[in-house]
């Protein structure tokens, strides 16, 4: 039986459109995209690399979308079956461009709260723009499917207000917890002190609850509602500074004066050396008051953030110890001088 090539004449084109729309979505990505994308990089706005990123791992999809829906046209189809398999591509279509739109989205906004310092970044704004950017591209496969999102639309509303009802306390943590990223109460990054006596890093604020990691390295997760409500103090407002206060006494035969000179020369010496101090504070010493057994004085170092006081502090103690060896200084143990009245 003689070979009949052009009963094969359609399949083989279908095939070819296939096959030849991921080949040039495939040299679109490897030479197009990736030279846009050293382009990119050249530029100062960080925002054409987010576009980039977002649409890279669909732009080969897209391509074999396209050459998919010219094959099916070669093809001798029913009408039924046409229109569910370019339902199907449109489907696809509208989900990989939802998903890019959603990477595009997160990337921007945290491009956003790089620049802009009024924009609280978290995880909460990401997922909300994502559950946004879904919902609407769920809407629209919808309309595709010939579902009328009208009454979608009101059941949403009706499910919506039974749901509120329900979930109350969650949804009084995720309104709380924008109360708080808005009003700038506090950022991720920020070291606070809450009326419980808890205190630590803020690390992030998500839509239920607000992680603080402790000085301990623990993590302490408090619901959003509860912080918006608790008397808080955040140590890095107005700005973003500690002071270590180290106390200490000498002798009251001691040279005040030399102690003065001694203490700030060891202080300037720590701001200088020691990792995590700020070189832009001066140090500084106040004698406090006459203890029991020694002129007592405090003395204050700046340090960048909540860790950087603990080495300030660890290391100063170290260096004026020893360095009040060194000069004859004398740190007094307590002392209590007891009369005794002999009977007579």
């Amino acid at each position: 039986m003689p070979f009949d090539l052009h009963s094969y004449k359609d399949p083989l084109i279908a095939l070819g459109f296939i096959l030849g729309a991921a080949f040039v979505g495939w040299i679109f990505k490897k030479y197009i995209h990736n030279r846009l994308k050293k382009v990119a990089e050249k530029t100062s706005w960080k925002g054409d690399n987010v576009v980039l990123d977002a649409v890279e791992s669909s732009t080969i999809l897209w391509f074999a979308l396209g050459g998919v829906y010219l094959a099916v046209n070669r093809l001798s189809f029913g009408e039924q079956l046409m229109g569910t398999i370019q339902t199907v591509i449109m489907i696809l279509f509208v989900l990989s461009i939802t998903l890019a739109l959603s990477r595009m989205a997160v990337g921007l906004l945290e491009i956003i709260a790089e620049s802009n310092e009024a924009f609280p970044s978290t995880t909460m704004f990401s997922n909300l723009a994502r559950i946004m950017i879904m919902t609407v591209g769920m809407l629209v496969i919808f309309q595709t499917l010939g579902i009328s999102i009208t009454p979608v639309l009101t059941a949403l509303g009706v499910g919506g207000l039974a749901i509120s009802l329900a979930l109350k306390d969650t949804l009084s943590d995720l309104f709380a917890g924008l109360h708080i990223l808005l009003s700038r109460k506090v950022v991720p990054g920020d070291l606070v002190e809450l009326d419980t006596l808890h205190k630590g890093t803020v690390q992030n604020i998500t839509w239920r609850n607000t992680i603080i990691q402790d000085r301990r390295n623990n993590t302490v997760v408090i619901p959003n509602a509860r912080l918006s409500a608790a008397i808080l103090t955040n140590f890095d407002v107005p700005v973003k500074l500690l002071v270590a206060r180290i106390a200490c006494g000498v002798s009251y035969d001691s040279d005040l004066d030399h102690v003065e000179r001694v203490v700030l020369e060891v202080a300037d010496e720590v701001k200088s050396n020691v990792e995590g101090a700020d070189k832009n504070y001066e140090p500084s010493i106040t004698f406090i008051n006459f203890g029991e057994s020694s002129i007592d004085f405090r003395v204050s170092i700046g340090s960048n953030d909540y860790g950087g006081q603990w080495a300030v502090t660890h290391q100063f103690i170290k260096r004026l110890h020893k360095r009040f060896k060194e000069e004859g200084i004398e740190i007094p143990f307590p002392i209590r001088t007891v009369y005794q009245r002999n009977g007579e």
